[in-house]
């Protein structure tokens, strides 16, 4: 008899369900209506930075993530979830975000398991060496496409130019043409935008010290964390075409 499992492969869990009755048109002015909490989260971003430290001179000295300073850098991650999936990288759900650290009912969600204890040693390392790898995979989905061209070929002018757009962004806009003029979200595009997501926030995870697992070389697709064996959670898309309402 094959007994299931529900022990998700990492430690930093991030989940993001699509809404079966998106607008055709309201992911055009998302990113409009999310400006109260991008204002709200540029402070909370700088008190992440600032907690982060102080967190990582704590662990350091005792081996142990002050916990509130943890609940409050986890709240800040699923904050900022919460407002990409709404307006900019995901545009799953036209469902306003909530203005909370705390974990809701809202159809996008982010948590990560409190580390009992945490190296001492690790604490110097992980953010700026041993997360290299994964921070020039994670740019080459999240770094504006044309940046990279137009800074190599601005090079003899002594001029650069920062406009342009990511792959990531690319691939949400993509999305966002099919809503408006077919007025479906394909489900294939949905899970690996959200894929994406949750290897850049298992990053963010590991660079701000919450936890010492490395996280994984692989791009887990899907509405929920992937499973042991190999499957997915519950109320993962069947279909590969979403129709809004």
């Amino acid at each position: 008899m094959t007994t299931s499992t529900t022990q998700v492969t990492y430690p930093a869990r991030l989940t993001g369900e699509l809404d079966p009755h998106l607008s055709r048109w309201l992911w055009l002015v998302k990113w409009f209506l999310a400006i109260p909490h991008y204002i709200v989260l540029a402070f909370l971003w700088v008190a992440f930075l600032v907690t982060t430290v102080v967190a990582g001179f704590a662990i350091l000295f005792t081996g142990r993530y002050p916990p509130s300073l943890f609940d409050f850098n986890v709240g800040v991650l699923r904050w900022s979830w919460r407002v990409g999936f709404y307006a900019t990288t995901a545009i799953g759900t036209d469902r306003y975000p909530p203005f909370t650290l705390a974990r809701t009912d809202y159809p996008a969600d982010f948590d990560v398991d409190y580390p009992e204890r945490l190296s001492h040693g690790l604490v110097l390392v992980k953010s700026w060496l041993l997360a290299i790898p994964h921070l020039i995979i994670i740019g080459l989905f999240t770094v504006n496409v044309p940046y990279w061209w137009n800074t190599a070929n601005d090079m003899s002018s002594g001029s650069q130019s920062t406009a342009g757009i990511s792959l990531l962004g690319m691939l949400v806009f993509v999305a966002g043409i099919f809503l408006l003029f077919t007025g479906k979200y394909p489900a294939t595009l949905f899970d690996f935008t959200v894929g994406i997501n949750r290897w850049l926030y298992r990053v963010i995870s590991y660079v701000a010290l919450m936890r010492d697992e490395y996280p994984p070389f692989q791009l887990d697709q899907g509405q929920h964390e992937p499973v042991d064996g190999g499957t997915v959670g519950p109320g993962t898309t069947p279909d590969r075409w979403v129709r809004p309402a």
